[in-house]
């Protein structure tokens, strides 16, 4: 793969690079209009949505950073996207360009004052894993192998402006209104700032391994703020394989079982007990040893959970709540999902819709088990989407529904659930984290 000597960071030239993969798509459609003629719409289409892909890709790729982290929060959304998309944008996970050796030297001596060849025993000059806001290195020290991960120049400073950039691209898929949308991108911005803290990610790495080091079947690296700054982080290097490449392996049910069990009660753990979880649930963050042991490498986006928003989202996920009627109703209007002012119209239209999301996404809370490999499950749930992204009354009403923390609480149950369903994770208990609180 070749490496990039150079980023865009300026305004002008990553809005620049935005527009090429707009003029791109544009000869994409005229060349779906002409392939039309001769071949059946569904291939046609088919053709369109692979060119389109692979052309927004290449884009964002190049310019990394928190467009590429859009991308990347894309490909988990597999029932909104067309499988063409999904399957290119989910490269941004762990595969993209990475930096020249020059560029990471330059790094290294502008916060250590010294090439990474003299600071640790042993440095790779090829990075073994590239994604949206930072790439790893390999590399060794005393004997310890260590895993070196450096933030592309320039992410930081350009997230406003790339935001500014996809934000009429995001109103538009998910059908965002203009007015009351503020908190909403105001909370990815704030994430994507978060995410480009390393000072901050080392921190919580450190805090939530401890937190959760009593958890069992699941491992985390130590780290070393030695050999961390506010663009570099050092910690253990882990083998073992990526989860997606772990699913896509022949294995023995009861090891998948084991693994989707470990990360069930990791994520119960950080949902009920530290009120604080990993919101970033995507196969790159995870790896398997040989040995079957879970192992978490990555803690960069962390979503902190407040108790006003907490109470009434987990009320909501009874079942005996959910069917009575004047609790849901209150619930809704907790949650900000209901507001006084909407009309008649909205409020029924809004709470027959989250009725039936609801009632369908919090199964698993209400059995003692649960069998993740069921498809019908998950067909229900891409259906669901299909058929109210179709019905024409939603374009005529306010659809910015739901406090600011549902976007990383929703997209953290979007990719564990769908992480859960690659392993195909049966008989899973669902309160198992119970037994793990501590006295």
């Amino acid at each position: 793969m070749k490496t990039l000597d150079k980023i865009p960071t300026g305004k002008i030239e990553r809005t620049g690079s935005l527009l090429k993969a707009g003029a791109k798509v544009g000869a994409n459609y005229l060349k779906y209009y002409g392939n039309k003629i001769t071949k059946d719409e569904e291939q046609a289409r088919k053709i369109l949505n692979q060119d389109n892909a692979s052309d927004i890709y290449d884009s964002l790729k190049e310019l990394k950073g928190s467009a590429l982290k859009v991308a990347q929060m894309l490909s988990m959304e597999k029932n909104m996207l067309p499988v063409e998309y999904v399957e290119k944008f989910s490269l941004s996970q762990f595969s993209v360009p990475p930096l020249s050796g020059a560029l990471v030297k330059k790094t290294f001596r502008k916060y250590f004052g010294k090439n990474p060849e003299d600071l640790f025993d042993e440095f790779s000059s090829e990075s073994v894993n590239a994604a949206s806001i930072g790439q790893v290195h390999k590399a060794k020290k005393g004997g310890q192998n260590l895993a070196v991960k450096i933030q592309y120049p320039g992410v930081r400073e350009s997230i406003s402006s790339d935001l500014k950039m996809v934000k009429p691209i995001a109103m538009k898929m998910f059908n965002i209104k203009k007015e009351g949308s503020e908190s909403y991108f105001q909370e990815v911005e704030d994430k994507l700032y978060e995410e480009t803290n390393y000072h901050l990610e080392l921190e919580r790495s450190q805090q939530f391994s401890e937190s959760c080091s009593h958890l069992p079947n699941i491992l985390f690296p130590a780290y070393y703020p030695e050999y961390s700054c506010e663009k570099i982080i050092t910690m253990d290097w882990m083998s073992g394989l990526h989860l997606s490449e772990f699913t896509r392996k022949l294995n023995a049910q009861q090891d998948l079982n084991k693994i989707g069990q470990t990360l069930w009660d990791f994520y119960m753990y950080q949902m009920h007990v530290l009120k604080k979880v990993h919101a970033d649930p995507h196969p790159g963050n995870f790896l398997v040893s040989e040995d079957q042991q879970l192992l978490v490498i990555d803690f960069g986006c962390i979503k902190e959970i407040p108790d006003d928003f907490y109470i009434p989202y987990f009320e909501l996920a009874k079942e005996e709540n959910l069917k009575n009627p004047q609790i849901f109703r209150e619930k809704l209007y907790a949650l900000e999902i209901l507001r006084h002012e909407d009309s008649h119209e909205e409020k029924e239209f809004f709470a027959q819709l989250f009725y039936e999301l609801l009632e369908l996404f919090t199964r698993p809370f209400n059995q003692e088990t649960f069998d993740f490999s069921n498809e019908e499950f998950f067909r229900e749930i891409a259906d669901l989407g299909q058929r109210y992204s179709k019905i024409s009354n939603i374009k005529g009403m306010n659809t910015n529904r739901g406090s600011r923390h549902f976007i990383y609480l929703n997209r953290t149950f979007f990719g564990l659930y769908h992480m859960m369903h690659d392993l195909k994770a049966q008989d899973v208990v669902i309160n198992h984290y119970l037994n793990f609180i501590k006295p």
